[in-house]
Protein backbone atom coordinates (compact mmCIF):
# COMPACT_ATOMS: atom_id res chain seq x y z
CA UNK A 1 0.00 0.00 0.00
CA UNK A 2 1.58 3.35 -0.33
CA UNK A 3 2.26 5.67 2.66
CA UNK A 4 -0.08 8.33 3.00
CA UNK A 5 1.53 10.10 5.52
CA UNK A 6 5.05 10.12 6.74
CA UNK A 7 5.77 12.13 10.35
CA UNK A 8 9.28 11.92 11.50
CA UNK A 9 10.69 13.75 13.96
CA UNK A 10 7.93 15.73 16.47
CA UNK A 11 7.69 16.23 19.74
CA UNK A 12 5.09 17.72 22.52
CA UNK A 13 5.34 19.40 26.20
CA UNK A 14 3.09 21.50 28.50
CA UNK A 15 5.54 23.03 30.72
CA UNK A 16 7.85 20.67 32.57
CA UNK A 17 5.78 17.60 31.05
CA UNK A 18 6.96 15.74 28.17
CA UNK A 19 3.63 13.99 26.41
CA UNK A 20 6.01 13.13 23.13
CA UNK A 21 9.81 13.68 21.93
CA UNK A 22 11.12 13.21 19.13
CA UNK A 23 8.54 10.25 17.49
CA UNK A 24 8.31 9.22 14.16
CA UNK A 25 5.03 7.08 11.76
CA UNK A 26 3.94 6.46 8.47
CA UNK A 27 0.57 5.82 7.68
CA UNK A 28 -0.21 3.80 4.37
CA UNK A 29 -3.64 4.06 2.63
CA UNK A 30 -6.28 1.93 3.20
CA UNK A 31 -5.09 2.10 6.99
CA UNK A 32 -7.69 1.92 10.24
CA UNK A 33 -5.29 2.25 12.94
CA UNK A 34 -6.73 2.77 16.42
CA UNK A 35 -4.09 4.88 18.74
CA UNK A 36 -4.03 3.60 22.85
CA UNK A 37 -1.53 5.29 25.31
CA UNK A 38 -3.18 6.42 28.93
CA UNK A 39 -4.87 9.41 29.86
CA UNK A 40 -2.59 12.52 29.60
CA UNK A 41 0.43 11.22 27.81
CA UNK A 42 -0.73 13.80 24.40
CA UNK A 43 -3.36 11.48 22.21
CA UNK A 44 -5.25 14.36 21.46
CA UNK A 45 -2.32 16.87 20.92
CA UNK A 46 -0.75 14.11 17.97
CA UNK A 47 -4.05 14.33 16.46
CA UNK A 48 -4.38 18.45 16.53
CA UNK A 49 -0.62 18.13 14.93
CA UNK A 50 -1.59 16.08 12.69
CA UNK A 51 -4.58 17.64 11.57
CA UNK A 52 -2.85 21.01 11.27
CA UNK A 53 -4.61 22.74 14.69
CA UNK A 54 -1.32 22.58 16.09
CA UNK A 55 2.46 22.41 15.53
CA UNK A 56 5.39 20.21 17.20
CA UNK A 57 8.08 21.91 19.43
CA UNK A 58 10.77 20.38 17.81
CA UNK A 59 10.11 20.88 14.64
CA UNK A 60 10.15 18.00 12.86
CA UNK A 61 8.07 17.06 9.54
CA UNK A 62 4.60 15.91 8.54
CA UNK A 63 3.99 15.00 4.77
CA UNK A 64 1.16 13.81 2.96
CA UNK A 65 2.49 12.53 0.37
CA UNK A 66 -0.33 12.82 -1.93
CA UNK A 67 -3.07 15.47 -2.34
CA UNK A 68 -5.76 14.03 -0.57
CA UNK A 69 -8.80 15.56 1.47
CA UNK A 70 -8.43 15.12 5.74
CA UNK A 71 -11.16 15.58 7.86
CA UNK A 72 -10.53 16.13 11.63
CA UNK A 73 -13.03 15.06 14.19
CA UNK A 74 -12.69 17.23 17.12
CA UNK A 75 -13.74 15.67 20.91
CA UNK A 76 -15.72 19.13 21.15
CA UNK A 77 -17.31 20.34 17.98
CA UNK A 78 -17.28 23.75 17.64
CA UNK A 79 -20.33 25.97 17.01
CA UNK A 80 -22.40 28.60 16.89
CA UNK A 81 -26.00 28.37 19.01
CA UNK A 82 -27.81 30.43 16.66
CA UNK A 83 -27.35 28.77 13.65
CA UNK A 84 -29.46 25.98 12.26
CA UNK A 85 -27.94 22.52 11.17
CA UNK A 86 -28.61 23.39 7.90
CA UNK A 87 -26.71 26.86 8.58
CA UNK A 88 -24.03 25.01 10.52
CA UNK A 89 -23.18 22.49 8.14
CA UNK A 90 -23.78 25.36 4.97
CA UNK A 91 -21.12 23.89 2.53
CA UNK A 92 -20.87 25.66 -1.55
CA UNK A 93 -20.32 22.19 -2.80
CA UNK A 94 -23.99 20.67 -4.18
CA UNK A 95 -22.64 16.47 -3.46
CA UNK A 96 -21.33 17.51 -0.12
CA UNK A 97 -25.24 19.55 0.88
CA UNK A 98 -26.72 16.12 -0.83
CA UNK A 99 -24.84 13.96 1.02
CA UNK A 100 -25.57 16.06 5.05
CA UNK A 101 -29.32 15.78 4.07
CA UNK A 102 -29.20 11.97 3.88
CA UNK A 103 -26.64 11.53 6.47
CA UNK A 104 -28.61 14.02 8.37
CA UNK A 105 -31.77 11.87 8.17
CA UNK A 106 -30.55 8.64 9.07
CA UNK A 107 -28.99 9.98 12.32
CA UNK A 108 -32.77 11.29 12.58
CA UNK A 109 -31.54 14.96 12.90
CA UNK A 110 -34.04 18.11 10.86
CA UNK A 111 -31.82 20.68 9.48
CA UNK A 112 -34.29 23.45 10.34
CA UNK A 113 -33.47 22.78 14.23
CA UNK A 114 -31.44 25.28 16.04
CA UNK A 115 -27.75 24.08 17.48
CA UNK A 116 -28.49 25.73 20.68
CA UNK A 117 -31.75 23.47 21.00
CA UNK A 118 -29.75 20.10 20.95
CA UNK A 119 -28.20 17.82 23.16
CA UNK A 120 -24.67 16.58 23.50
CA UNK A 121 -25.15 13.52 21.70
CA UNK A 122 -27.54 15.28 18.87
CA UNK A 123 -24.43 17.58 18.52
CA UNK A 124 -21.95 14.99 17.85
CA UNK A 125 -24.06 13.38 15.51
CA UNK A 126 -24.07 17.19 13.49
CA UNK A 127 -20.32 16.81 13.78
CA UNK A 128 -19.94 13.53 12.80
CA UNK A 129 -22.32 14.45 9.79
CA UNK A 130 -19.98 16.98 8.51
CA UNK A 131 -17.08 14.68 8.57
CA UNK A 132 -18.76 12.29 6.95
CA UNK A 133 -20.11 14.15 4.12
CA UNK A 134 -17.23 16.13 2.98
CA UNK A 135 -16.13 12.46 1.63
CA UNK A 136 -12.96 12.76 2.95
CA UNK A 137 -9.76 10.60 1.90
CA UNK A 138 -8.11 10.62 5.53
CA UNK A 139 -10.03 10.58 8.86
CA UNK A 140 -8.96 12.13 12.32
CA UNK A 141 -11.41 10.96 15.23
CA UNK A 142 -10.83 11.85 18.38
CA UNK A 143 -12.68 9.61 21.18
CA UNK A 144 -15.86 9.71 17.93
CA UNK A 145 -18.30 7.49 20.30
CA UNK A 146 -17.91 10.02 23.34
CA UNK A 147 -22.02 11.47 23.84
CA UNK A 148 -23.09 8.97 21.07
CA UNK A 149 -26.13 7.09 21.64
CA UNK A 150 -26.05 2.94 20.87
CA UNK A 151 -27.97 3.65 17.57
CA UNK A 152 -25.51 6.16 16.10
CA UNK A 153 -22.79 4.26 17.35
CA UNK A 154 -23.27 1.29 15.36
CA UNK A 155 -24.57 3.61 12.53
CA UNK A 156 -20.98 5.26 12.52
CA UNK A 157 -19.40 1.84 12.82
CA UNK A 158 -21.50 0.57 9.64
CA UNK A 159 -20.31 3.84 7.64
CA UNK A 160 -16.32 3.20 8.45
CA UNK A 161 -16.26 -0.23 7.69
CA UNK A 162 -18.38 0.47 4.26
CA UNK A 163 -15.78 3.28 3.52
CA UNK A 164 -12.50 3.14 1.72
CA UNK A 165 -10.85 5.82 3.56
CA UNK A 166 -7.62 5.74 5.62
CA UNK A 167 -8.65 6.08 9.91
CA UNK A 168 -6.06 7.43 12.43
CA UNK A 169 -8.15 7.27 15.45
CA UNK A 170 -8.54 7.66 19.60
CA UNK A 171 -11.07 6.14 21.12
CA UNK A 172 -11.83 3.73 24.65
CA UNK A 173 -14.44 1.87 23.00
CA UNK A 174 -12.96 -1.56 22.84
CA UNK A 175 -16.27 -2.99 20.48
CA UNK A 176 -15.77 -0.16 18.35
CA UNK A 177 -12.29 -0.36 17.92
CA UNK A 178 -12.40 -4.08 17.16
CA UNK A 179 -15.63 -3.87 14.51
CA UNK A 180 -13.59 -0.72 12.49
CA UNK A 181 -10.09 -0.64 12.76
CA UNK A 182 -7.35 -3.48 11.77
CA UNK A 183 -4.42 -1.93 13.52
CA UNK A 184 -3.63 -0.94 16.90
CA UNK A 185 -0.63 2.04 17.22
CA UNK A 186 0.39 2.49 20.73
CA UNK A 187 2.22 5.25 22.20
CA UNK A 188 4.36 4.50 25.35
CA UNK A 189 7.73 6.22 27.17
CA UNK A 190 8.14 8.00 23.71
CA UNK A 191 8.42 5.31 21.55
CA UNK A 192 5.50 4.10 18.81
CA UNK A 193 4.60 0.14 18.19
CA UNK A 194 2.54 -0.91 15.44
CA UNK A 195 0.29 -3.58 16.10
CA UNK A 196 -1.83 -5.24 13.50
CA UNK A 197 -5.33 -7.25 14.33
CA UNK A 198 -7.64 -6.07 16.85
CA UNK A 199 -7.56 -5.17 20.24
CA UNK A 200 -7.19 -8.39 21.69
CA UNK A 201 -4.14 -9.04 19.30
CA UNK A 202 -2.48 -6.20 20.88
CA UNK A 203 -2.94 -6.90 24.32
CA UNK A 204 -1.00 -10.10 24.08
CA UNK A 205 1.75 -8.36 21.75
CA UNK A 206 2.04 -6.08 24.30
CA UNK A 207 2.73 -8.46 26.94
CA UNK A 208 5.23 -10.36 24.83
CA UNK A 209 7.39 -7.09 24.07
CA UNK A 210 7.16 -6.01 27.88
CA UNK A 211 7.89 -10.21 28.94
CA UNK A 212 10.96 -9.95 26.31
CA UNK A 213 12.05 -6.63 27.35
CA UNK A 214 12.62 -7.27 31.06
CA UNK A 215 14.08 -10.65 30.19
CA UNK A 216 16.76 -8.72 28.00
CA UNK A 217 17.11 -6.23 31.08
CA UNK A 218 17.94 -9.59 33.51
CA UNK A 219 19.92 -10.09 31.26
CA UNK A 220 21.98 -6.86 30.92
CA UNK A 221 21.40 -6.88 34.95
CA UNK A 222 24.08 -10.08 34.87
CA UNK A 223 26.89 -8.50 32.48
CA UNK A 224 26.12 -5.20 34.89
CA UNK A 225 27.66 -6.38 38.06
CA UNK A 226 30.61 -8.66 36.59
CA UNK A 227 31.16 -5.53 35.01
CA UNK A 228 30.90 -3.72 38.30
CA UNK A 229 33.24 -6.08 39.99
CA UNK A 230 35.79 -5.62 37.62
CA UNK A 231 35.35 -1.50 38.12
CA UNK A 232 35.53 -2.24 41.72
CA UNK A 233 38.96 -4.41 41.10
CA UNK A 234 42.30 -2.69 41.87
CA UNK A 235 43.89 -0.25 39.97
CA UNK A 236 46.81 -2.39 38.99
CA UNK A 237 44.37 -4.65 37.52
CA UNK A 238 42.42 -2.22 35.69
CA UNK A 239 45.43 0.06 34.41
CA UNK A 240 45.95 -3.25 31.51
CA UNK A 241 42.11 -2.77 30.50
CA UNK A 242 40.80 -0.77 27.40
CA UNK A 243 39.47 2.49 27.82
CA UNK A 244 36.44 1.77 25.88
CA UNK A 245 35.14 -1.32 28.21
CA UNK A 246 35.07 1.71 31.32
CA UNK A 247 32.76 4.03 28.26
CA UNK A 248 30.50 1.17 28.13
CA UNK A 249 29.95 0.08 31.59
CA UNK A 250 28.02 3.36 32.01
CA UNK A 251 25.42 2.50 29.44
CA UNK A 252 25.32 -0.72 30.84
CA UNK A 253 24.64 0.57 34.01
CA UNK A 254 21.93 2.85 32.79
CA UNK A 255 20.14 -0.03 31.11
CA UNK A 256 20.27 -2.37 33.72
CA UNK A 257 18.60 0.53 36.08
CA UNK A 258 15.58 0.83 33.64
CA UNK A 259 13.21 -1.77 34.28
CA UNK A 260 9.57 -1.99 32.44
CA UNK A 261 6.93 -1.56 35.16
CA UNK A 262 3.46 -0.98 33.61
CA UNK A 263 1.47 1.69 35.67
CA UNK A 264 -2.21 0.57 36.49
CA UNK A 265 -4.90 2.30 38.43
CA UNK A 266 -5.64 -0.17 41.33
CA UNK A 267 -9.12 0.08 43.13
CA UNK A 268 -6.86 -1.43 46.22
CA UNK A 269 -7.49 0.82 49.05
CA UNK A 270 -11.33 1.84 48.21
CA UNK A 271 -14.01 0.10 50.70
CA UNK A 272 -16.05 -1.98 49.31
CA UNK A 273 -20.25 -0.96 49.50
CA UNK A 274 -21.32 -0.72 53.16
CA UNK A 275 -24.49 -2.13 54.80
CA UNK A 276 -27.55 -2.32 52.49
CA UNK A 277 -30.84 -2.71 53.69
CA UNK A 278 -33.93 -4.53 51.74
CA UNK A 279 -35.37 -1.32 50.96
CA UNK A 280 -33.45 0.86 48.39
CA UNK A 281 -34.82 3.35 45.92
CA UNK A 282 -39.11 2.35 45.36
CA UNK A 283 -40.45 4.16 42.45
CA UNK A 284 -44.43 4.73 42.52
CA UNK A 285 -45.88 6.05 39.35
CA UNK A 286 -43.16 8.44 38.54
CA UNK A 287 -43.85 11.04 35.91
CA UNK A 288 -41.54 13.77 34.62
CA UNK A 289 -41.83 16.30 31.89
CA UNK A 290 -39.59 18.80 30.23
CA UNK A 291 -41.72 21.42 28.61
CA UNK A 292 -44.16 19.78 26.13
CA UNK A 293 -42.41 16.67 26.19
CA UNK A 294 -42.86 13.80 28.26
CA UNK A 295 -39.73 11.94 29.31
CA UNK A 296 -40.82 9.55 32.16
CA UNK A 297 -44.30 8.47 32.48
CA UNK A 298 -45.95 6.45 35.25
CA UNK A 299 -42.57 4.54 35.60
CA UNK A 300 -42.96 1.78 39.17
CA UNK A 301 -40.00 -0.24 40.03
CA UNK A 302 -38.53 -1.13 43.08
CA UNK A 303 -34.66 -1.37 43.24
CA UNK A 304 -33.07 -4.43 44.58
CA UNK A 305 -30.02 -5.08 46.92
CA UNK A 306 -27.47 -5.97 44.76
CA UNK A 307 -29.71 -5.41 41.47
CA UNK A 308 -26.93 -4.64 37.96
CA UNK A 309 -29.06 -2.13 35.93
CA UNK A 310 -28.25 -0.48 32.41
CA UNK A 311 -30.34 2.16 30.99
CA UNK A 312 -30.40 2.90 27.33
CA UNK A 313 -32.18 4.58 24.80
CA UNK A 314 -31.46 7.85 21.90
CA UNK A 315 -29.82 10.99 23.04
CA UNK A 316 -31.74 13.26 24.87
CA UNK A 317 -34.92 11.18 25.57
CA UNK A 318 -34.32 11.31 29.63
CA UNK A 319 -32.02 8.75 30.74
CA UNK A 320 -29.95 11.57 32.67
CA UNK A 321 -33.25 13.15 34.00
CA UNK A 322 -33.68 9.68 35.76
CA UNK A 323 -31.11 9.42 37.60
CA UNK A 324 -31.31 12.67 38.53
CA UNK A 325 -34.88 11.65 40.21
CA UNK A 326 -33.16 8.54 41.44
CA UNK A 327 -30.68 10.50 43.21
CA UNK A 328 -30.98 13.79 43.70
CA UNK A 329 -34.69 14.50 43.72
CA UNK A 330 -37.46 15.58 46.63
CA UNK A 331 -39.93 13.87 44.42
CA UNK A 332 -42.27 11.80 46.46
CA UNK A 333 -43.04 9.10 44.23
CA UNK A 334 -39.40 8.40 45.05
CA UNK A 335 -38.43 6.91 48.06
CA UNK A 336 -35.06 5.62 49.56
CA UNK A 337 -34.09 3.20 52.08
CA UNK A 338 -32.53 4.74 55.24
CA UNK A 339 -29.32 2.28 54.78
CA UNK A 340 -28.63 3.99 50.62
CA UNK A 341 -25.58 5.75 50.88
CA UNK A 342 -25.39 7.07 47.28
CA UNK A 343 -22.47 7.86 44.73
CA UNK A 344 -23.24 10.01 41.65
CA UNK A 345 -21.15 9.96 38.80
CA UNK A 346 -22.82 12.55 36.78
CA UNK A 347 -22.10 12.78 33.03
CA UNK A 348 -21.28 16.43 32.92
CA UNK A 349 -18.42 15.86 36.31
CA UNK A 350 -17.74 17.28 39.21
CA UNK A 351 -17.33 21.23 38.59
CA UNK A 352 -13.46 21.38 39.81
CA UNK A 353 -11.71 24.29 40.53
CA UNK A 354 -9.29 25.01 37.86
CA UNK A 355 -6.48 26.51 40.32
CA UNK A 356 -7.09 24.11 43.38
CA UNK A 357 -4.16 21.20 43.02
CA UNK A 358 -4.75 17.19 42.91
CA UNK A 359 -3.66 17.37 46.55
CA UNK A 360 -6.46 19.78 47.52
CA UNK A 361 -9.23 17.74 45.62
CA UNK A 362 -7.74 14.59 47.34
CA UNK A 363 -6.26 14.65 50.26
CA UNK A 364 -5.81 11.12 50.25
CA UNK A 365 -2.12 10.25 49.02
CA UNK A 366 -2.45 6.59 48.96
CA UNK A 367 -5.56 6.66 46.74
CA UNK A 368 -4.00 9.66 44.55
CA UNK A 369 -0.82 7.13 43.59
CA UNK A 370 -3.43 4.00 43.14
CA UNK A 371 -5.45 6.18 40.53
CA UNK A 372 -2.07 7.44 38.82
CA UNK A 373 -1.64 10.49 40.41
CA UNK A 374 2.32 10.05 41.15
CA UNK A 375 3.60 12.74 43.92
CA UNK A 376 5.13 15.15 40.89
CA UNK A 377 1.60 15.71 40.17
CA UNK A 378 -0.13 16.47 43.72
CA UNK A 379 0.75 20.08 43.37
CA UNK A 380 -0.26 20.35 39.29
CA UNK A 381 -3.31 22.82 39.41
CA UNK A 382 -6.68 21.00 38.20
CA UNK A 383 -7.32 22.93 35.41
CA UNK A 384 -3.55 21.97 33.36
CA UNK A 385 -4.96 18.47 33.85
CA UNK A 386 -5.94 15.87 30.70
CA UNK A 387 -9.99 15.63 30.04
CA UNK A 388 -9.15 11.56 31.34
CA UNK A 389 -7.13 12.63 33.92
CA UNK A 390 -9.82 15.10 35.36
CA UNK A 391 -12.49 11.88 34.88
CA UNK A 392 -10.40 9.50 36.22
CA UNK A 393 -9.75 12.46 39.27
CA UNK A 394 -13.34 12.66 39.69
CA UNK A 395 -14.65 8.90 39.68
CA UNK A 396 -11.95 8.81 42.84
CA UNK A 397 -14.15 11.27 44.59
CA UNK A 398 -17.38 9.45 44.02
CA UNK A 399 -15.80 6.19 45.06
CA UNK A 400 -13.85 7.02 47.63
CA UNK A 401 -17.12 7.97 49.86
CA UNK A 402 -17.88 4.18 50.11
CA UNK A 403 -21.21 4.16 48.68
CA UNK A 404 -23.79 1.30 48.76
CA UNK A 405 -25.29 2.26 45.47
CA UNK A 406 -23.74 3.50 42.63
CA UNK A 407 -25.53 5.56 39.68
CA UNK A 408 -23.31 6.28 37.15
CA UNK A 409 -23.76 8.42 33.99
CA UNK A 410 -21.64 8.28 31.51
CA UNK A 411 -18.76 7.17 33.13
CA UNK A 412 -16.35 5.48 30.37
CA UNK A 413 -16.18 9.07 28.06
CA UNK A 414 -12.45 10.41 28.38
CA UNK A 415 -11.41 7.49 30.65
CA UNK A 416 -8.41 5.37 29.02
CA UNK A 417 -9.13 1.65 28.24
CA UNK A 418 -6.88 0.53 31.28
CA UNK A 419 -8.83 2.61 33.42
CA UNK A 420 -11.91 1.43 31.96
CA UNK A 421 -10.80 -2.46 32.60
CA UNK A 422 -9.92 -1.50 36.05
CA UNK A 423 -13.24 0.08 36.72
CA UNK A 424 -15.01 -3.14 35.22
CA UNK A 425 -13.00 -5.15 37.71
CA UNK A 426 -14.21 -2.93 40.54
CA UNK A 427 -17.71 -2.94 39.50
CA UNK A 428 -17.67 -6.74 39.14
CA UNK A 429 -17.13 -6.96 42.73
CA UNK A 430 -19.16 -4.31 43.55
CA UNK A 431 -21.86 -5.95 46.28
CA UNK A 432 -24.32 -2.61 46.75
CA UNK A 433 -26.41 -1.60 43.47
CA UNK A 434 -25.20 -0.63 40.43
CA UNK A 435 -27.50 1.85 37.65
CA UNK A 436 -25.67 2.50 34.44
CA UNK A 437 -26.43 4.67 31.96
CA UNK A 438 -23.54 4.44 28.97
CA UNK A 439 -22.94 3.45 25.65
CA UNK A 440 -20.15 1.05 26.24
CA UNK A 441 -21.76 -2.12 24.85
CA UNK A 442 -18.78 -4.58 26.12
CA UNK A 443 -19.46 -2.05 30.09
CA UNK A 444 -22.76 -3.69 29.60
CA UNK A 445 -22.11 -6.92 28.31
CA UNK A 446 -19.82 -7.19 31.11
CA UNK A 447 -22.14 -5.79 34.14
CA UNK A 448 -25.43 -5.89 33.66
CA UNK A 449 -28.38 -8.03 34.52
CA UNK A 450 -31.50 -6.99 32.62
CA UNK A 451 -31.79 -2.86 30.62
CA UNK A 452 -34.30 -0.17 31.38
CA UNK A 453 -34.58 0.76 27.28
CA UNK A 454 -36.15 4.34 27.53
CA UNK A 455 -38.84 4.17 24.32
CA UNK A 456 -39.58 7.56 23.79
CA UNK A 457 -42.96 9.41 24.86
CA UNK A 458 -42.28 8.32 28.26
CA UNK A 459 -42.46 4.66 27.79
CA UNK A 460 -39.52 2.85 29.74
CA UNK A 461 -39.74 -1.19 29.08
CA UNK A 462 -37.60 -3.79 30.91
CA UNK A 463 -35.70 -6.12 28.83
CA UNK A 464 -33.71 -8.91 30.97
CA UNK A 465 -30.37 -9.83 29.97
CA UNK A 466 -27.37 -7.41 28.58
CA UNK A 467 -27.05 -5.44 25.51
CA UNK A 468 -25.76 -8.26 22.74
CA UNK A 469 -28.93 -10.40 23.17
CA UNK A 470 -30.99 -6.77 23.32
CA UNK A 471 -29.54 -6.18 20.11
CA UNK A 472 -30.63 -9.64 18.74
CA UNK A 473 -33.90 -9.44 19.87
CA UNK A 474 -34.48 -6.25 18.56
CA UNK A 475 -32.95 -7.24 15.25
CA UNK A 476 -35.57 -10.26 15.27
CA UNK A 477 -38.25 -8.31 15.93
CA UNK A 478 -37.55 -5.74 12.90
CA UNK A 479 -37.23 -8.58 10.52
CA UNK A 480 -40.67 -10.49 11.67
CA UNK A 481 -42.77 -7.04 11.58
CA UNK A 482 -40.78 -5.80 7.63
CA UNK A 483 -42.07 -9.76 6.60
CA UNK A 484 -45.71 -8.81 8.04
CA UNK A 485 -45.08 -5.50 6.55
CA UNK A 486 -44.28 -7.02 3.32
CA UNK A 487 -47.20 -9.51 3.27
CA UNK A 488 -49.58 -6.97 4.19
CA UNK A 489 -48.76 -5.00 1.64
CA UNK A 490 -49.16 -7.82 -1.32
CA UNK A 491 -52.68 -8.49 0.73
CA UNK A 492 -53.79 -4.37 -0.36
CA UNK A 493 -51.96 -4.88 -3.51
CA UNK A 494 -54.95 -4.36 -6.49
CA UNK A 495 -56.34 -7.84 -7.69
CA UNK A 496 -54.31 -9.26 -10.96
CA UNK A 497 -56.28 -9.87 -13.78
CA UNK A 498 -58.20 -13.33 -13.70
CA UNK A 499 -56.82 -15.38 -15.83
CA UNK A 500 -58.08 -19.14 -16.97
CA UNK A 501 -55.18 -20.77 -15.46
CA UNK A 502 -54.08 -19.87 -11.98
CA UNK A 503 -50.53 -18.90 -11.50
CA UNK A 504 -48.41 -22.18 -10.64
CA UNK A 505 -44.74 -22.32 -9.31
CA UNK A 506 -42.66 -23.85 -11.73
CA UNK A 507 -40.77 -27.23 -11.55
CA UNK A 508 -37.42 -25.13 -10.75
CA UNK A 509 -39.18 -22.86 -8.42
CA UNK A 510 -41.05 -25.50 -6.25
CA UNK A 511 -37.08 -26.79 -6.32
CA UNK A 512 -35.85 -23.70 -5.06
CA UNK A 513 -39.14 -23.24 -2.21
CA UNK A 514 -37.86 -26.66 -0.96
CA UNK A 515 -34.56 -25.87 -0.75
CA UNK A 516 -35.04 -22.62 0.72
CA UNK A 517 -37.13 -24.13 4.01
CA UNK A 518 -34.24 -26.46 4.53
CA UNK A 519 -31.28 -23.49 4.59
CA UNK A 520 -33.58 -21.56 6.77
CA UNK A 521 -34.23 -24.14 9.45
CA UNK A 522 -29.92 -24.62 9.46
CA UNK A 523 -29.62 -20.55 9.27
CA UNK A 524 -32.09 -20.36 12.13
CA UNK A 525 -30.02 -23.43 14.14
CA UNK A 526 -27.03 -21.66 13.67
CA UNK A 527 -28.59 -18.01 14.35
CA UNK A 528 -29.62 -19.83 17.97
CA UNK A 529 -26.25 -20.99 19.01
CA UNK A 530 -24.79 -17.93 18.11
CA UNK A 531 -27.29 -16.14 20.51
CA UNK A 532 -26.79 -18.59 22.93
CA UNK A 533 -22.59 -18.52 22.68
CA UNK A 534 -22.55 -14.82 22.94
CA UNK A 535 -24.80 -14.70 26.17
CA UNK A 536 -22.95 -17.83 28.04
CA UNK A 537 -20.26 -15.31 28.70
CA UNK A 538 -17.54 -18.30 28.85
CA UNK A 539 -15.60 -17.71 25.29
CA UNK A 540 -12.93 -15.34 24.95
CA UNK A 541 -13.44 -12.34 23.66
CA UNK A 542 -12.00 -13.17 20.26
CA UNK A 543 -14.77 -15.77 19.77
CA UNK A 544 -17.32 -13.51 20.84
CA UNK A 545 -15.99 -11.12 18.36
CA UNK A 546 -15.99 -13.52 15.61
CA UNK A 547 -19.68 -14.71 16.58
CA UNK A 548 -20.95 -11.25 16.59
CA UNK A 549 -19.63 -10.55 13.35
CA UNK A 550 -20.96 -13.64 11.65
CA UNK A 551 -24.25 -12.59 13.25
CA UNK A 552 -24.43 -9.76 11.64
CA UNK A 553 -24.03 -11.32 7.83
CA UNK A 554 -26.51 -14.46 9.33
CA UNK A 555 -29.21 -12.18 10.07
CA UNK A 556 -29.36 -10.31 6.57
CA UNK A 557 -29.41 -13.59 4.86
CA UNK A 558 -31.87 -14.94 6.97
CA UNK A 559 -33.95 -11.64 5.83
CA UNK A 560 -33.15 -12.26 2.37
CA UNK A 561 -34.45 -15.56 2.44
CA UNK A 562 -37.11 -15.05 3.83
CA UNK A 563 -38.65 -12.92 1.20
CA UNK A 564 -37.79 -15.05 -1.23
CA UNK A 565 -39.60 -17.70 0.50
CA UNK A 566 -42.74 -15.21 1.27
CA UNK A 567 -42.31 -14.81 -2.18
CA UNK A 568 -43.19 -18.65 -3.78
CA UNK A 569 -45.29 -19.91 -1.01
CA UNK A 570 -48.11 -17.31 -2.13
CA UNK A 571 -48.80 -19.75 -5.48
CA UNK A 572 -47.44 -23.02 -3.56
Amino acid sequence: MPSYLQIDNISKSYGTKILFDHIGFNINEGDKIALVAPNGTGKTSLLRILAGKDSSDSGGSIKFLRNIRIAFLEQEYDFDPSNTIARQLNSSDYDEQLRANRILDELGLYPDILMGSLSGGEVKRVAITKMLSCDADFLIMDEPTNHLDLDAIEYLEKALKRSRCTLFLVSHDRYFLDRVCNTVMEMDRGTIYVYKGDYENFLRKREERINNYNAETERIRNIFRRELEWIHATPCARSGKAKYRKEAFKEIKARAENVYTVERVSMDGLQKAGYLGKQVIDCKDVSFAYGDKVLIRDFSYNFSRGERVGVVGGNGIGKSSFLNLLAESDNPAVKRGESVRIGYYRQNGLEFDGNDTVMETVQDTHLLERFLFPREMWNTAVGRLSGGEKRRLYLLTVLMQEPNVLILDEPTNDLDIVTLNILEEYLLDFKGTLIIVTHDRHFLDRLVDHLFVFCGNGVIKDFSGGYSEYRSYMEDLRREERAARQQAERKAAPARPRTDVPRKLSWKEKRELEQLEVELDALGAEKKELENLMAGGTEDYQRISEASARYEVLAALIDEKETRWLELSEFS
